[in-house]
C-alpha cells in the first residue's frame, strides 16, 4: 500500500532566536514567516514579518496557512491564548543559560529533521567559546575586570543569565545578579570596571551618557575611565548563534587593550 507523502512543514517563528537557530540549521524552506526582529540577526529575506510575541495579529499568522508556530519568551498572555485557541502546533522555549540554548538547537533540529545539523551547530558555538576563552587566559595575572550589563534603563534590568556566562567566560567577573532589576545604588556598590550597555530592542542606540553622566555613579571605576560601551542589542539578547559574535565583543569591552592591539577576530562593539 503506497503512503501518502508528509504535508511540508511550514514554520512561523515568532522570536529572533528562533529564526536564527532555524536558518543556521539549513530549515530556510520550512520557515514561511518571521516576526518584526528576525530581520535584525538572520538573513530573513523576503519572508513575511508577523509581529511578535507580545504583540500579534494571529489572523495574519495563519493566512501563511503555517503547521507549526515557534516562539520564545517572554509572551503576552494575550498572545498566547490567542495562539492556543488556533487549529495549529505551538512550541515555546524558554532558555535562561547557555545549555539551555543547545537543548533548543537540538529540539529545533529534531523537530525539522536536522538532528546531525543541530549538534554541528552545537559544536561550532562551543569551539568559539572556548577559543574566546584561551585569549582571555592571558589576562589571568591581573584582577579579572568587574562587569556590569545591562539590557534595558527604565527601571534598570541587569542582562539575561546566558550574558553573565559570557562576561565569565570573556574574562570578566558579572557583579550583579543577571536578568534582575537593580538600582543605581547596587550598580554603584558594584563598582564594576566596565559597564556594556545591550539594551533590548535598540540596536546600537544605548545612551552612555546615561551612565556617564548618572550623579550616583561619578565615583564607579567604569565611569571614571570613560569605559562604558554600546554593544547591539541582538548580539547579547538573542539566545542563539549570534551569541558567538556577542562575546567576541564583550572580550573587546573587557580587555581594551586587546581592542588596541586588535583583539579576536570580529567585528568590534561600539564605543560611544
Amino acid at each position: 500500500m503506497l503512503r501518502r507523502p508528509s504535508p511540508a512543514m511550514r514554520i512561523v517563528s515568532l522570536a529572533p532566536n528562533v529564526t536564527s537557530i532555524l536558518l543556521a540549521l539549513g530549515a530556510g524552506r520550512e520557515l514561511v514567516g518571521v516576526s518584526k526582529w528576525c530581520k535584525e540577526v538572520a538573513p530573513v529575506g523576503r519572508r513575511p514579518q508577523v509581529g511578535d510575541c507580545w504583540k500579534m495579529d494571529v489572523r495574519e499568522v495563519m493566512r501563511l496557512m503555517p503547521t507549526l508556530l515557534i516562539g520564545s519568551v517572554p509572551f503576552a498572555t494575550e498572545t498566547v491564548a490567542s495562539i492556543l485557541n488556533e487549529p495549529v502546533a505551538f512550541v515555546a522555549i524558554n532558555p535562561r543559560s547557555l545549555a539551555d540554548i543547545e537543548t533548543d538547537i537540538r529540539t529545533l533540529a529534531r523537530l525539522v529533521n536536522r538532528a546531525t545539523a543541530g549538534e554541528k551547530l552545537i559544536h561550532k558555538m562551543r569551539s568559539d567559546f572556548e577559543s574566546l576563552a584561551r585569549q582571555a587566559k592571558q589576562f589571568r595575572e591581573r584582577p579579572r575586570p568587574r562587569v556590569y550589563c545591562e539590557a534595558w534603563p527604565h527601571p534598570r534590568i541587569s542582562s539575561p543569565p546566558w550574558v553573565n556566562e559570557l562576561i565569565e567566560m570573556a574574562g570578566g567577573d558579572a557583579v550583579v545578579p543577571a536578568g534582575a532589576k537593580v538600582t543605581d545604588e547596587n550598580v554603584a556598590l558594584a563598582r564594576p570596571d566596565v559597564i556594556v550597555l545591550a539594551w533590548t530592542a535598540a540596536g546600537a542606540r544605548s545612551k552612555p551618557s546615561s551612565a556617564l553622566r548618572n550623579a550616583a555613579w561619578r565615583d564607579v571605576p567604569a565611569v571614571r575611565a570613560g569605559r562604558v560601551v554600546v554593544i547591539r542589542d541582538e548580539l547579547l539578547n538573542t539566545p542563539g548563534p549570534p551569541l558567538v559574535e556577542g562575546a567576541r565583543q564583550l572580550f573587546r569591552a573587557i580587555h581594551h587593550e586587546a581592542e588596541l592591539n586588535g583583539g579576536p577576530t570580529g567585528a568590534r562593539g561600539k564605543r560611544r
